[in-house]
């Protein structure tokens, strides 16, 4: 059996919640998909009109 270290008081985090017994911390966000959630909210795909309007440079020339 290998010889652990025990962890000093220091290196606990002193913002973890404290709970009930039985219950355990959620440190992360559920979700009903995988990967990350979009920032602009609920977006169903495909979507019918993209909205995205790609940039055009304008040369100033002058005669």
């Amino acid at each position: 059996m290998a010889g652990g270290k025990r962890v000093s008081k220091e290196r606990i985090d002193p913002a973890w919640p404290e709970v009930p017994d039985g219950n355990v911390p959620v440190s992360e966000l559920a979700a009903d998909r995988q990967g990350s959630l979009s920032p602009f909210g609920e977006v169903s795909f495909p979507q019918e009109r993209v909205p995205y309007v790609h940039p055009e440079t304008k040369i100033n020339k002058e005669p």
